[in-house]
């Protein structure tokens, strides 16, 4: 049996006090708790400690420094049960002890992983280029289950990625604009997908290209393209082989054969 022979605070945190311990008449430094432990548990000088109780405390107050370290991670922004997780566990924390802090966490409202999936969809959806299917995969390497990532990726509505993926396209037709028409699609589609968008959204809003008014804008396409290619075929073939080469170019960058024999015809067959 040990009594509480002093209670001083420390020097460094106003909040935290060291206990010291009578033993035989020998006082030592015992252990440090928390404020809220002291108050807790009423200890006094002159209160009389056994052992179990002491390893008690020690343990008690081991937890609440380590749920106090899980409060200040989440004041940054809010985190998944698995991100709190692996962060204690970094910071070696007691593997029997992460549990009983994420659920105080829990209880205490400061962890709901509901919470936190609705909030990371509605960020990712107002704030980058990702689509749902992205954010769904986020979602579920932060530690969320199948079921909530699919209950909160439905606030990413069909319209809302229609929206976003229709502005992007046409963002990125006007900065691709010398490229075949084929290709911008192509290029388009490939994109979006990477990007997490669903099917039927791509083919919808592909669906929303007119391809009557990319006419002429696919000829000085084939125009900008072919001069490029003519300039540097012309160096080493000639006749025949120049058209075959020339038009092999463009139709792997996806340009369609009447628009290659009319560049052919203007712009090889009148030069020669």
């Amino acid at each position: 049996m040990a009594t509480i022979s002093r209670i001083t605070t420390q020097k460094k945190n106003k909040h935290r006090y060291n206990i010291f311990l009578d033993r035989n008449n020998n006082e030592a430094y015992g252990f440090s708790v928390d404020e809220d432990i002291l108050i807790s548990f009423q200890l006094r000088k002159g209160m009389e400690l056994d052992e179990p109780t002491i390893n008690a405390l020690i343990e008690k107050d081991t937890i609440h420094k380590s749920f106090t370290l899980a409060l200040n991670y989440l004041s940054y922004r809010m985190r998944s049960k698995k991100e709190i997780h692996d962060y204690l566990a970094k910071k070696e924390v007691e593997p029997e002890q992460i549990p009983v802090v994420i659920d105080r966490l829990v209880r205490e409202g400061f962890l709901d992983d509901r919470e936190f999936a609705a909030s990371l969809v509605r960020t990712r959806k107002n704030t980058t280029s990702k689509g749902p299917l992205l954010v769904k995969k986020e979602l579920l390497d932060k530690g969320l289950s199948a079921v909530i990532a699919e209950e909160a990726i439905q606030l990413y509505t069909y319209q809302d990625q229609y929206d976003k993926a229709l502005k992007w396209m046409e963002k990125k037709m006007k900065l691709d604009g010398r490229k075949s028409f084929r290709e911008q699609l192509q290029n388009v589609q490939k994109t979006l997908m990477q990007k997490g968008f669903t099917s039927d959204v791509i083919k919808d809003v592909l669906a929303e290209v007119d391809t009557d008014d990319d006419n002429d804008a696919e000829w000085q396409a084939v125009v900008y393209q072919g001069e490029k290619l003519l300039r540097k075929y012309a160096k080493k073939e000639e006749g025949l082989q120049l058209k075959q080469k020339l038009k092999g170019a463009l139709y792997r960058k996806g340009f369609g054969f009447e628009e290659i024999d009319r560049f052919i015809e203007e712009y090889v067959d009148q030069a020669e």
